[in-house]
């Protein structure tokens, strides 16, 4: 237990300002995320160091395929979300509260230590919502950092200006998770807005943070084609260069009324953004030659080929194309 970053008081209730709910906190009482508490007019981080998951994974896996392609990263996550995704993979921990788990207690500094001992250049806070986590990351971040170690967040995206800035010290990466782009979707399934989450990655951006973005396309939900254009248009008018990553829905948690995404909706996606002139476009989850393969936009040379974790770079050196010379915007 640490106390919190980013609220205020407001009699004897507490105002959190790190995600867009800025939830009015009684005494006593957690907010939606279910791990910052009230307690006698102080706001506390009630997950600070804790850990519920950890493992060596592939960077692609986040998925990360423009930062430092090829290599493992060490991934942890603690638990709770502020978002309650009815489709969510990671249920188990993201709908968790204090009490629920076996935790392992870990200090910012170990997570370095582990990071290095693990044979690992980099770090991730992914598995459950790292943006809730703040405090902890903050703190193992900067250490990480001093220690020469990249760090990536595995966000969906729903924090606070503010918070987002104070990070953007220490963090190198994220891949955030736009979830659809309509406001009912965000309401109807993740308990949510939209509007934040497209001003945090505007804001990463702008910040200088490699940014790439996943959209899970969920049939029925956010398959249309309109839908996935106007999100094309959104990321283009941003830069067409950042990575998108369209991944095959899954049924799962309270989704299982739904069939998995079908290939010819994923090829679609594919054909729509391009055709609105994003640069490097990704088909996840589901195994479609050529789908995780990076072609160079200028001389369509392909110079990355990828089969699923499999990562052999062929034409690329310091990121750019070794054919024509090209930003690929990819960090190595």
């Amino acid at each position: 237990m640490k106390e919190a970053r980013f609220w205020t008081e407001e009699g004897d209730r507490v105002r959190c300002h790190l995600c867009p709910h800025s939830c009015l906190i009684g005494l006593g009482k957690r907010g939606i995320c279910g791990v910052r508490e009230n307690r006698e007019g102080t706001l506390y981080s009630m997950n600070y160091g804790m850990v519920s998951s950890m493992n060596v994974d592939p960077i692609e896996k986040k998925p990360l395929y423009h930062f430092h392609p090829g290599e493992g990263i060490f991934s942890l996550g603690s638990f709770g979300c502020n978002l309650r995704c009815l489709n969510c993979q990671n249920y188990l921990i993201s709908q968790a509260t204090v009490g629920d788990l076996l935790l392992r207690e870990m200090t910012p500094t170990d997570v370095s230590d582990i990071t290095v001992a693990q044979g690992c250049r980099g770090v991730a806070f992914t598995y459950n919502e790292p943006t809730i986590w703040h405090e902890f990351t903050y703190d193992a971040m900067k250490i990480a950092k001093e220690r020469g170690l990249f760090t990536v967040y595995v966000t969906n995206g729903f924090i606070q200006d503010a918070p987002l800035r104070e990070l953007s010290a220490h963090l190198d990466a994220m891949n955030i998770d736009v979830k659809g782009f309509t406001g009912r979707f965000y309401s109807e399934i993740c308990r949510a807005t939209l509007e934040p989450v497209l001003q945090a990655v505007e804001l990463a951006h702008e910040l200088g943070i490699h940014v790439e973005l996943t959209y899970l396309i969920i049939p029925g939900e956010n398959d249309d084609r309109e839908e996935i254009l106007q999100f094309s248009r959104w990321v283009g008018k941003i830069d067409p260069n950042i990575p998108v990553h369209f991944t095959k829905f899954h049924p799962d948690y309270r989704m299982f009324d739904r069939i998995p995404t079908p290939r010819s909706t994923m090829e679609m996606a594919k054909e729509v953004s391009m055709r609105e002139g994003l640069n490097f476009v990704y088909l996840g989850n589901i195994s479609i030659p050529g789908g995780g393969d990076t072609i160079c936009p200028k001389c369509h040379t392909k110079v990355v080929e990828r089969d699923g974790y499999r990562v052999l770079p062929l034409k690329v050196r310091e990121g750019r194309c070794t054919v024509c010379g090209r930003d690929l915007n990819m960090i190595q």
